[in-house]
């Protein structure tokens, strides 16, 4: 495996997670801008771009009439939904693969998401001979932070580019970041 292999990961830059959304984070759109113009900036710097999102068909308990924002959340990101498209303002042009999670289950990381060949992330990064992940995306408390704590626990050195990332809450956001911190991720501002 060639050294300093490096991929950008971007989490769930979807249209229910940005404002408007269903469950749409304050800054959501401001971050697909500011992945986009990175990508156009810095894209070359990759190995490979990925995207992950959020697909659900019928995720079950996931979704829920009287939410607890925790273990269930209002229909969000459902397959075929103008709310699972990515946001119009990050150009998926430049990304060599997207792979979909939470069909019919609760997913937060990407690395329990799969490509249209069926290949998990962990499988393509290993292909590739990735061995530092960059995350950017929606949202830092969630979906973030799972694919970053698993980036960890697979072997990867993992960077949050935090300027290109937006939570849910302060506090919840704040909590993430010291978790992440603690497991050995770089936090890039």
């Amino acid at each position: 495996m060639e050294a300093g292999k490096r991929a950008l990961v971007i989490v769930d830059l979807q249209n229910d997670f940005c404002e408007g959304g269903s469950l749409g984070v304050e800054g959501g759109a401001d971050v697909a801008r500011r992945v986009h113009a990175y990508v156009a900036e810095h894209g070359g710097d990759y190995e490979l771009i990925v995207a992950s999102r959020d697909y659900h068909v019928e995720p079950g308990g996931h979704f829920s009439d009287d939410p607890d924002y925790r273990d269930s959340w209002p229909a969000h990101c459902l397959v075929g939904s103008t709310g699972a498209e990515f946001h119009p303002d990050f150009d998926v042009g430049r990304v060599d693969d997207v792979f979909s999670k939470g069909a019919y289950s609760a997913a937060y990381s990407a690395f329990e998401a799969i490509n249209d060949d069926g290949c998990t992330l962990e499988q393509v990064l290993r292909e590739r001979g990735i061995e530092t992940v960059d995350l950017v995306g929606l949202a830092t408390d969630y979906c973030v932070r799972a694919t970053t704590i698993d980036a960890v626990r697979a072997g990867f050195q993992a960077r949050v580019l935090t300027t290109m990332a937006a939570g849910v809450s302060a506090e919840t956001t704040a909590a993430a970041l010291d978790e992440m911190s603690s497991a050995g991720v770089e936090l890039v501002p």
